[in-house]
């Protein structure tokens, strides 16, 4: 198929999302922005993950008609065709329902930047979009907002969302936003949670950023 690396690489990232317990059946949902103005990759609607092809992926353009497939797209896609359209620096969407963060958005509280990873990979606290049905436009337009410039966004009663500049950047952001949610849980078992201050955390961020762009030469 055309686009087969891309594709390639969603199927891979929903494989590992679902072996790393991010995702229970066949909720959740990758794409990958395909080079230039082309769209996107996007996995299926309702197709269990363990049995996920390049071949059974959907490629749409950003006004979200499917232009190869044989499979209805994510109910999703909304959601990845606006975070797309606000963020340029995304090329990655990974929504996950882990266990931690899920409760974080049930409660409708934000996962404080407790961690350096936390503040290096998602750029500061991962605050909860206002809640709508899924698959809607308003969740959409919600996510975009609590998203922001960070890399993490947690759905209200929902999930989080992850995104990156590649789809294993934002299955990382899953990761350890859902390792942190974890954290602050049993922190607050333990006594009073103490989140980073918000210099560090932009400090740590561009710090991040400049690492991930590959070893220097010195002098």
């Amino acid at each position: 198929m055309e686009h087969a690396q891309q594709a390639a690489e969603v199927v891979a990232t929903a494989k590992a999302m679902f072996a790393q317990g991010l995702v229970v059946g066949t909720w959740g949902n990758v794409s990958q922005r395909l080079p230039g103005a082309e769209g996107l990759v996007i996995t299926p609607s309702g197709m269990a993950y363990e049995r996920l092809t390049p071949g059974d992926m959907v490629v749409v353009d950003m006004e979200g008609r499917v232009r190869w497939g044989r499979w209805r797209p994510s109910s999703e896609l909304p959601l990845h065709l606006a975070v797309y359209a606000a963020r340029g620096d995304v090329n990655a969407v990974v929504h996950v329902h882990s266990v931690a963060a899920s409760a974080f958005a049930v409660a409708r509280l934000p996962v404080p930047p407790v961690l350096e990873e936390a503040a290096e990979v998602l750029g500061g606290a991962v605050e909860v979009a206002d809640y709508a049905l899924c698959g809607t436009r308003r969740l959409a337009e919600a996510a975009v907002r609590a998203l922001g410039e960070r890399n993490a966004v947690l759905l209200a009663n929902h999930g989080l969302v992850g995104v990156g500049a590649d789809a294993a950047a934002a299955l990382r952001a899953c990761v350890v936003a859902e390792k942190t949610a974890q954290v602050v849980l049993y922190a607050r078992m333990l006594g009073t949670v103490h989140a980073l201050a918000t210099e560090d955390v932009e400090r740590l961020h561009q710090g991040y950023r400049e690492y991930a762009r590959g070893p220097r030469p010195l002098g």
